[in-house]
């Protein structure tokens, strides 16, 4: 009777069973693996991505790079913005890796928990198992793994080989589960890094972070590359400079919005390199022009839920929820600010885990008004009127509002009379950006 369920059909059932959250140990996953035969040790080369911030953009940027190269290339994001299916990205060769399809993953969900059987599990790790189960039954060249929480204990740990063990910008985030100073966290996502396996350092705004990496690394006698050091990028004349040992690299600028890009592509570059990839300066310029990443940056211009919005408004969607993303998302602003001047107003929603008020802060004196919006999709969402507060603590002006359409609804009335149409953020929360996405009919692909 449930052969034909589909892959959230299965997923559900698991969420009902299982207890929510995350497992700190490799102990359950590794039992599961091995009933199903260590698929992870079966796996083309490995790039596995770690970090508090940047992650994801570093994940995209590395598939449009090798993809760049006609390469088939498998791909582990999380969480999901819409649908489970996001998750699990099969490549094909010479062409764009595409979304598992729902038969194949409710036939991989079904496998992986007839092996689990009643034994005690996380749904995380479930679906970790799922991944690597796919990925070693379909044939790639690579495959881009990122980590979910943390780095030592995350169940995509348990790979023991990767090609490049990357490690994006780290900042104070998950507190409860990773710690509450920089230094701590960073050696939690370090925990990635596997003895003599090359392993590149994306740019870190802590210097104390920087180092736990570096004296992981040198450790465990791992080649190492750190951004700033063995490779850098910079913004000159409106053009991307990338260089390293092996000279400089002329690019068009990241399709992807903001500065921090830069910095995101560079390591994506040195990491895809340092896995033993070969990249030509052409397949590199082609993955600047077409890399995309949904809910980070991501223009809106048509929807359903845009009928809502102010005429001419400019409005974006970004799923960044701690203080660092706070500030990489305000810096991107201020750069359109500088190009095309324009009023700003907040649409936020945020999970209870997530610092509020450290994350308004990096728009203090940007935005003239916040609409604070609960997000329907957690059970974790913080209240409406208690973002509101934390906005206010801030040092913004914020209104709490049922949703994001009457954010937009409100924004549309108080900007009736200017002349200048208003620039909107959404943003605050992958889950707000999943239900902002959903809701305007325009799913990832």
């Amino acid at each position: 009777m449930t052969k034909n369920l589909t892959a959230a059909h299965r997923i559900e059932r698991l969420l009902e069973k299982h207890p929510k959250g995350f497992d700190l140990s490799l102990e359950r996953i590794s039992r599961l693996l091995e009933a199903l035969g260590n698929p992870q040790d079966k796996l083309p080369p490995i790039i596995h991505i770690a970090g508090t911030n940047g992650k994801g953009s570093a994940t995209a940027f590395a598939r449009a790079l090798l993809e760049a190269e006609g390469l088939a290339v498998h791909v582990h994001t999380s969480p999901h913005l819409v649908n489970w299916h996001e998750r699990y990205r099969l490549g094909r060769k010479g062409e764009t890796g595409q979304l598992v399809d729902d038969a194949t993953l409710s036939d991989a969900v079904a496998r992986v928990t007839e092996a689990n059987g009643e034994h005690m599990i996380t749904v995380f790790e479930l679906l970790t198992a799922v991944t690597f189960v796919l990925f070693a039954e379909h044939p790639a060249d690579a495959v881009i793994l990122e980590v979910g929480l943390g780095g030592r204990f995350d169940a995509t740990n348990v790979i023991t080989k990767p090609a490049v063990s990357l490690i994006m910008p780290v900042s104070l985030d998950h507190q409860s589960y990773l710690g509450d100073k920089v230094e701590i966290i960073a050696a939690e996502k370090a925990g990635i890094i596997k003895r003599g396996c090359p392993v590149v350092i994306g740019f870190q705004s802590s210097d104390d972070a920087r180092q736990v990496m570096i004296d992981i690394a040198d450790r465990l006698r791992c080649p190492l590359s750190v951004f700033g050091q063995d490779f850098l990028a910079y913004q000159e004349h409106g053009r991307m400079v990338y260089q390293d040992e092996s000279g400089l690299i002329d690019l068009p600028l990241p399709r992807l919005p903001g500065r921090h890009q830069i910095a995101n592509a560079a390591a994506a570059i040195k990491a895809v390199r340092e896995a033993g990839f070969a990249l030509s300066d052409q397949a590199v310029e082609i993955a600047m022009t077409s890399v995309t990443w949904p809910a980070r940056m991501q223009r809106l211009t048509q929807g359903d839920l845009m009928r809502f919005a102010p005429e001419k408004a400019e409005v974006w969607l970004d799923g960044g929820h701690n203080p660092g993303a706070g500030v990489v998302i305000a810096e991107a602003l201020a750069e359109l600010e500088e190009r095309d001047p324009r009023p700003l107003y907040l649409i936020t929603g945020m999970i209870n885990t997530k610092d509020p008020v450290g994350y308004f802060e990096a728009f203090s004196g940007m935005a003239r008004q916040v609409y604070t919006v609960a997000i329907s999709s957690s059970d974790s969402g913080i209240d409406h009127e208690t973002l509101a507060d934390a906005a206010r603590r801030a040092g913004l002006e914020a209104m709490p509002v049922a949703n994001v359409a009457e954010g937009l609804k409100a924004i549309k009335e108080q900007v009736k009379d200017d002349v200048i149409a208003p620039r909107i953020l959404i943003g605050g929360s992958l889950y707000l950006a999943g239900d902002v996405l959903a809701a305007n009919n325009t799913p990832p692909q």
